[in-house]
């Protein structure tokens, strides 16, 4: 990753532009079509897609619109400005953008960049009593933006351990689990993530007590981030260091090869389609 792109990966205005490029890509436009379909100069498309304009309200709304996104963009427009993530993750979120490696084990929720929108949105309305749906919305669209990482060129090498806890734990129903550990097992398949599972079988493991994310940077120590309900640290000490990637080795060991893994993933899945399709003949 050059430095160029590390500094401005964390921009938020930048990531709002990829995923414009991507989605409008992936819809087959052009920027002039797009811009023609959304009342919006091929220039002004190209302006948010390298993250020096950002569009306004109503024309976030005509690009999920033409685009078929879901409210995605008009969502995703008022986390361009101001805080971003809680006080204890923000030291790690742009670490993150910089790392060349990405080691993760979740304990019993999908690690944040490979959620789903569905699932993030589950997870954060379980987190408060009284939530507010255009906050769980700004929650929602920056977990999905830290997901760049993964299709930008270049980017982190990623591997996931996950307890079959993260599989068995119904987060927003059959119909959401389903889709999400499709989402994970396609990312397994493309060879973008490597990802294994501890069975419960397994028993105890050296990491089962703990979510954990270690780091590694090509011109600075490598780190890691542990965190706990509403807390976390992010630790470059380097005997700690050490010690997470001692446990971190010993987890691989208790855990599933990358194929069976991906095989058990996506059988939990289908068991996911059978339950949703019993529920709704």
């Amino acid at each position: 990753m050059t430095d160029a792109s590390r500094s401005s990966s964390s921009d938020p205005k930048v990531m709002y532009g990829e995923e414009l490029r991507v989605r409008r890509e992936a819809a087959g436009l052009t920027q002039l079509a797009l811009g023609e379909a959304v009342i919006l100069s091929p220039s002004m498309i190209a302006h948010i897609e390298a993250g020096r304009r950002k569009p306004r309200p109503e024309d976030a709304k005509r690009l999920d619109k033409a685009l078929c996104t879901d409210g995605f963009f008009a969502r995703f427009l008022p986390t361009l400005d101001g805080r971003r993530y809680a006080e204890h993750f923000n030291q790690a979120a742009d670490a993150e953008t910089r790392a060349v490696a990405i080691c993760s084990y979740a304990v019993s929720l999908v690690p944040g960049i490979f959620q789903t929108e569905h699932y993030a949105r589950a997870v954060f309305r379980a987190q408060y009593a009284n939530y507010v749906p255009e906050e769980v919305d700004k929650l929602v669209v920056n977990r999905l933006a830290r997901a760049q990482i993964l299709r930008t060129p270049g980017g982190p090498t990623a591997w996931t351990i996950l307890n079959e806890n993260v599989l068995r734990a119904v987060v927003g129903g059959p119909a959401v689990m389903a889709a999400q550990l499709r989402h994970i097992a396609e990312l397994g398949r493309s060879g973008r993530v490597f990802v294994q599972v501890i069975p419960h079988a397994a028993g105890a493991h050296a990491t089962m007590t703990s979510m954990m994310s270690l780091m590694r940077f090509e011109d600075e120590p490598d780190a890691a981030y542990v965190e706990g309900l509403y807390t976390g640290a992010f630790v470059d000490d380097p005997a700690m260091v050490r010690a997470y990637r001692d446990a971190y080795d010993l987890a691989k060991a208790a855990g599933l090869p990358p194929e069976a893994s991906l095989g058990m993933i996506e059988s939990v899945a289908k068991e996911y389609d059978l339950h949703d399709l019993s529920a709704h003949p």
